[in-house]
């Protein structure tokens, strides 16, 4: 098994190859983002161990750029921050675990073993509507080639649509969906974010692509499906 180890600090870097070369891996190195990212692009890694403070692009940013260029080798996520937020952040960057330091090596062992015993996750299906593509792999929307930049949530909620679209969805059904249980049914949360969507996407299109259905909630019409 070859792995891929992204970690800028020299002590760390050389604990973790002793390690898994004592493991029986076969391991790469790199000691920065851009190094990385090359090497996570030359492809055939069974998984790839990946810092997230690294000193020019960061793990996050390296994450995402594997992902868009179909490198589906599981990746671990190292780092101490241990905000729940930056946890969240490495998952939506395309990240398979994460692990705060410091760590103990068998722990990093074990979930190693079982990432590669999951093997490459299957590439999500890319959702279209017209010209518009929102691939979930990398987080990337686009109208005719052009990047359209949302937030996360204007990205969760999009995708809710994308998978219901041409059908009418209730405001509390959108709720549920993208903001979860605890949501306030009472709040006008969704006409806002889709307000937001609205602004983002209804300029790339000749009609408003989310309608409003008074009293009831919204619907995603896609041109020539009706």
């Amino acid at each position: 098994m070859r792995l891929l180890v992204i970690e800028d600090e020299d002590k760390m870097r050389s604990v973790l190859r002793r390690g898994l070369e004592a493991a029986g891996y076969v391991v790469d190195e790199a000691e920065d983002g851009q190094a990385g990212l090359a090497r996570g692009l030359e492809g055939g890694h069974d998984a790839i161990v990946l810092d997230i403070l690294l000193p020019d692009i960061d793990g996050f940013e390296v994450c995402r750029r594997l992902r868009r260029a179909e490198v589906w080798a599981p990746v671990l996520m190292l780092t101490a921050l241990d905000a729940v937020n930056d946890r969240i952040a490495g998952l939506d960057a395309g990240a398979d675990d994460y692990l705060v330091k410091p760590f103990a090596l068998d722990e990093l062992l074990s979930r190693l073993r079982a990432l590669i015993r999951r093997g490459r996750p299957p590439r999500p299906s890319v959702l279209t509507c017209g010209p518009l593509r929102l691939d979930p792999a990398t987080r990337a929307v686009m109208w005719d080639g052009e990047t359209i930049e949302l937030s996360r949530r204007e990205f969760a909620l999009l995708e809710f649509f994308l998978h219901r679209r041409n059908e009418v969805v209730q405001r509390t059904t959108i709720l549920r969906h993208v903001w979860g249980e605890r949501a306030h049914e009472q709040s006008n949360i969704v006409d806002a974010f889709v307000k937001n969507l609205r602004h983002k996407l209804d300029r790339h299109f000749d009609y408003p692509l989310i309608e409003t259905v008074r009293g009831v909630g919204y619907l995603l019409r896609c041109p020539g499906e009706e």
